[in-house]
């Protein structure tokens, strides 16, 4: 199943200039989701992350994939209209820069759900198949 942005809209609360996912290229709902995030040099953030060597912060990365993950769990048929939050992350580790013209594939499987917590295995790669980040993220449903 493929979603646009306006049907990620629809699923999850994020709007620009939050809203880190622009496509979503493969679901499963409640099991995986896997995104994409054009990046361009008009992203907010580059503004001030470095004006002369424009890099996508960690951090952003990180939340490009727990939406990708929120768009996952929130589309199982009984989490339908609620909120995913993040609850933590483990193990981050980034491993290659991301800078405007890169297209990054958002990959998060569901890997434990115990009532509302879970835990989502995540990577992402940029469009030459390198490794930007990976990590594994807490959520709660509420």
């Amino acid at each position: 199943m493929q979603l646009t942005t306006k049907e990620i809209m629809e699923i999850i609360p994020h709007r620009h200039p939050f809203l880190l996912v622009d496509t979503i290229e493969e679901l499963e709902p409640g099991v995986k989701a896997v995104g994409k995030k054009c990046v361009t040099y008009h992203e907010d953030f580059f503004a001030g992350h470095f004006p002369n060597e424009p890099v996508m912060p960690g951090v952003l990365q990180i939340e490009a994939l727990a939406q990708t993950g929120a768009v996952a769990i929130l589309s199982k048929e009984e989490n339908k209209g609620k909120t995913a939050y993040f609850g933590g992350i483990q193990s981050a580790k980034f491993k290659t820069k991301v800078v405007p013209g890169d297209v990054l594939t958002l990959e998060v499987e569901i890997i434990r759900e115990k009532g509302p917590v879970g835990i989502g295995k995540a990577v992402a790669k940029n469009q030459h198949g390198k490794v930007t980040v990976t990590a594994e993220m807490t959520f709660m449903v509420g």
